[in-house]
């Protein structure tokens, strides 16, 4: 297990474009640390950085306290898996997990039991004759992983490993890769664009956003106290619903919808005169009808979404849309007119300017 730290990590590239800004992040030995984001957002980037496949402009990167921006891939004892499987057509399932060990000159009867041991991880051992091109897709990303985790490197790298899979795949394969970290212990970085798969499987979660890492913490921290309108937005499924609205007399007011702040926000309310402020909410933070110490909001119901253990309900709010999530026994029809309550505690308020939460 290696400890690794990055401090005021940057990439610029000779054309000037600036990909990764002021990275800092120390990784514990044996964390499962997930890079989260929209495309583009700087996180492949970093990881690549990590690996040694990208030079740092700028800044130090350390592994187990040894400064490491100088040091080659091999030398850094990484492994990583890619997006693609990037098996060899040509060798089977048994020689493409033990080709990394075979260069290395390992003797013949440890690879053996090696390869065998982590075909019996992944639920290979009967395909270790085949060749990739007759395996299922989630059958040949096993098969990647299992060539990263039979090197017993102290650090994995992997970059959108499950992209190319269908969802139930993704399913299985999440709880798998999970289930690997916690026998090999090793330290873990993992990058997607996918929340779902941050959220189920991270320690800790770094959400990027245009090269900047806009919070750092748990799945539980950046779902419960997220710091600005971004991650709120990009972090929860269905997204949060944000309703933007200019403070007058203490309460703010949407259309011909008004929020008393006070139930909020207290004596502070004053202090937000005549700023905007976006009104946030995710879909489960709700409750049909009328309730106490919560807001009031009449809506029209577009469309809903039966989806088994809940309806998601799009619904018109002063000719803003939202979405909320209910008991599918509760779904409201179409076309028809509800009222929901948002109690106090379920309510995000941002800066509408900075976006930063209040």
């Amino acid at each position: 297990m290696a400890h690794l730290t990055l401090k005021g990590i940057n990439k610029i590239y000779p054309n000037g474009f600036h990909a990764v800004h002021d990275f800092n992040l120390d990784i514990e030995r044996g964390e499962f640390i997930v890079f989260v984001g929209p495309s583009g957002c700087g996180k492949s980037t970093t990881l690549r950085m990590i690996a040694g496949l990208e030079n740092i402009s700028k800044g130090d990167f350390y592994i187990n306290g040894k400064r490491a921006n100088e040091m080659g891939p091999r030398e850094r004892g990484v492994a990583m898996v890619f997006q693609s499987y990037a098996l060899y057509p040509q060798m089977t399932v048994y020689d493409n997990l033990a080709f990394g060990l075979t260069l290395q000159g390992v003797d013949e009867d440890l690879i053996d039991e090696k390869v065998k041991r982590a075909a019996k991880i992944l639920g290979l051992t009967d395909y270790l004759d085949r060749m990739p091109r007759a395996l299922s897709g989630g059958q040949r990303q096993r098969v990647a992983v299992g060539r990263a985790i039979i090197r017993k490197v102290e650090i994995f790298l992997m970059d959108e490993p499950l992209s190319n899979l269908d969802a139930k795949q993704r399913v299985t394969m999440r709880s798998e890769i999970t289930q690997i970290h916690r026998e090999t212990g090793a330290t873990t970085i993992y990058v997607t664009h996918d929340q779902t798969e941050a959220m189920t499987m991270a320690d800790r979660i770094v959400v990027m956003k245009d090269g900047y890492v806009q919070q750092i913490g748990t799945p539980r921290e950046l779902y419960f106290d997220p710091v600005n309108v971004f991650v709120a937005g990009f972090i929860g499924e269905p997204p949060m619903n944000f309703l933007r609205g200019t403070v007058k007399d203490g309460a703010l007011t949407f259309g011909e919808i008004t929020f008393d702040l006070s139930g909020k926000l207290g004596a502070d309310a004053a202090k937000y005169e005549g700023k905007e402020l976006v009104f946030g909410f995710r879909p489960e933070g709700i409750v049909l009808g009328e309730q106490e110490n919560a807001y009031r909001v009449p809506a029209g119901v577009e469309l809903t979404e039966m989806l088994g253990d809940n309806t998601n309900v799009y619904v018109d709010i002063a000719d803003k849309k939202a979405i909320l999530k209910v008991d599918p026994h509760d779904t409201p029809e179409v076309d028809s007119r509800i009222v929901f309550s948002i109690p106090y505690e379920s309510v995000y308020l941002f800066d509408g300017e900075t976006e930063r939460r209040i």
